[in-house]
């Protein structure tokens, strides 16, 4: 053999070893063993998923905001909490994108007030007869009682600049003992037509996000507005929650000090209403936002924003001995700030119609639990800003849960936390590349996806939600092998149901692209895109025998895909 023979087969070896290796390499990331013990409880799992809100609170009682609301209150085992703006501002029941009216404050030509809770109990009936329940905000400011009541009425349109909204409506009172009576006579009426009981379970908030444009005031006078609000509602109703501030998220310096200067003054401030110390505090509400960009043509979302103004929020609030333990409402939650703000004139909220938005959606509730229980705070709910646009064409990009009476994938993610529930059990990955601190201060930008697992157990059921997210919008990234392996079953046979989300199951919008993306679909496209947007099973349910307490599955999951695997026995 010669010199050159010998190093041609040295070379051949080496290369065949290095493919080899990266074979080797290329399959462990291509593979997750995820490991459930469902003897080791890690406290209970709140149903922080069963909140949400919106702009446009006229869209409730229309066509397909009823048909919505029926849907989200039959996917919660209790009762879901809905929080919408604009509840006092005035108009005749007029809406538009980021508006809304009731007419609830008019005065007569001597200044005298005039109540009319029409509209509003048309709200609230709409969420009552559905077995749900007001997050009550108390705002915004009547005309009447605006200190800069023109222009009033805003007409912004996607694309338009956003401050034109921060109208009449966002002004201080020019007479708080008004404000202050308006709003004791609202909780009053509440009382008188729904009951006491009913009530006290409800939360009244101020305002919304008052750091910034929606109020047209200082921080000293919102927290006069607090005091006055939270005197009226105490005096209507004593056993009544009330809470806020509502501010952005606390990872914006500005926001954070806004909320540090709220919770001084509820804690030692003169009450500017009684000029006694402090004020009443039943609740602490704050917003949390994602803030995706287009990056080389796709989508790259950033999990790590909304994450850390949960951490910062949680981390101010648990620094206050004297409110750590108080229920925490994130009152607003989620990927990017516009719910209003469609695909169209915003290409980043291109990841809002299909599965990207429901894997984020999987991946960033979990990492809550896990930064509540971080920081030893006590969080109530996360409100997801998300609701339905009525009349818009179809698929539009709207952050909704539904278009045109349709349901888009994320809302099946939401049906999945329905079916889960009881106490949170341990879950183990065996090569954990994202835990939740990793992911609030650097996101998912690795070149590896994020795959992880949430799991819940009560007396007879064990329920797993397995995801595959990145925050990339890239559908050719490679699917995962799940080897799961589920331990300490109390039972020698449970009924297993895998649920799934992704390209190809309970999602909608690849069904209406198959069918050309028609905005004018046929009543029998209609009603397969009605089917196609419920939750479905990636396979039919079965029998599975339990050896040793333990049950052993593998399966696929593809990139931005969720399964959530149940076991009920007898």
């Amino acid at each position: 053999m010669t010199k050159y023979d010998f190093q041609k087969k040295v070379r051949f070896a080496i290369l065949v070893a290095t493919i080899s290796a990266f074979s080797f390499c290329y399959a462990q990331s291509d593979s997750t063993q995820i490991v459930i013990n469902a003897d080791k409880t890690e406290g209970e799992m709140n149903p922080i998923w069963a909140w949400w809100g919106y702009d446009e609170p006229n869209y409730t009682y229309m066509k397909d905001g009823k048909k919505l609301l029926s849907e989200i209150a039959s996917l919660s085992p209790v009762p879901v909490f809905v929080r919408a703006h604009s509840l006092l501002v005035t108009g005749e029941g007029t809406h538009a994108l980021k508006w809304g009216s009731t007419n609830a404050y008019t005065e007569d030509e001597n200044g005298n007030p005039i109540y009319d809770w029409t509209i509003v109990d048309k709200i609230f009936d709409t969420y009552i007869e559905r077995g749900m329940k007001p997050i009550a905000q108390i705002g915004f400011m009547p005309k009447a009682l605006s200190s800069k009541p023109e222009p009033y009425r805003h007409y912004w349109k996607p694309g338009a600049a956003y401050g034109d909204i921060y109208t009449g409506w966002a002004y201080p009172p020019k007479d708080y003992e008004k404000w202050a009576e308006l709003v004791y006579q609202w909780v009053k009426h509440s009382v008188e037509r729904y009951g006491k009981t009913e009530v006290e379970s409800w939360y009244w908030e101020l305002w919304n996000e008052p750091n910034i444009g929606y109020w047209q005031g200082t921080t000293e006078e919102y927290i006069k507005l607090y005091d006055y609000s939270a005197d009226a509602v105490k005096r209507a109703l004593p056993t009544a929650k009330v809470g806020g501030p509502e501010t952005t998220g606390p990872g914006w310096d500005k926001a954070a000090n806004f909320l540090r200067t709220f919770l001084d003054h509820v804690k030692s401030g003169k009450n500017y209403a009684t000029g006694k110390t402090g004020s009443p505090l039943d609740f602490i509400t704050f917003h949390a936002k994602g803030s995706p960009k287009v990056v080389n043509g796709m989508v790259q979302m950033n999990m790590g924003a909304q994450l850390n103004d949960i951490s910062k929020g949680f981390e101010i609030v648990a620094s206050y001995p004297e409110f750590k333990h108080l229920p925490i409402i994130i009152g607003e939650s989620d990927p990017e700030g516009c719910a209003a703000c469609s695909e169209a004139d915003y290409p980043h909220n291109a990841y809002r119609n299909g599965t990207m938005y429901a894997s984020y959606t999987a991946a960033s509730f979990a990492r809550k639990y896990k930064l509540a229980k971080h920081f030893d705070v006590n969080l109530l709910g996360a409100v997801t800003w998300g609701f339905e646009f009525e009349n818009q064409p179809w698929f539009a990009g709207f952050r909704d849960m539904a278009t045109n009476g349709v349901d888009k994938p994320v809302l099946n993610v939401f049906r999945m936390f329905g079916l889960m529930g009881g106490d949170l059990i341990e879950v183990n990955q065996d090569n954990l590349n994202y835990d939740f601190l990793k992911i609030r201060n650097k996101s998912v930008r690795e070149v590896y996806s994020d795959v992880n697992a949430l799991a819940s157990k009560k007396e007879k059921s064990i329920t797993v939600m397995v995801w595959n997210y990145h925050d990339n919008d890239d559908l050719t990234i490679s699917d995962q092998l799940i080897n799961l392996q589920i331990n300490n079953i109390e039972s020698k046979k449970v009924l297993m149901n895998h649920y799934r989300v992704d390209q190809n199951h309970s999602n909608s919008y690849t069904v209406w692209k198959s069918m050309g993306s028609p905005q004018n679909p046929t009543e029998k496209q209609i009603q397969q895109l009605e089917k196609s947007g419920q939750l479905q099973l990636l396979n039919s349910p079965e029998w599975r025998e339990i050896s040793n307490g333990k049950l052993d599955l593998k399966f696929d999951l593809p990139i931005q895909g969720i399964s959530l695997i149940q076991l009920t026995w007898e």
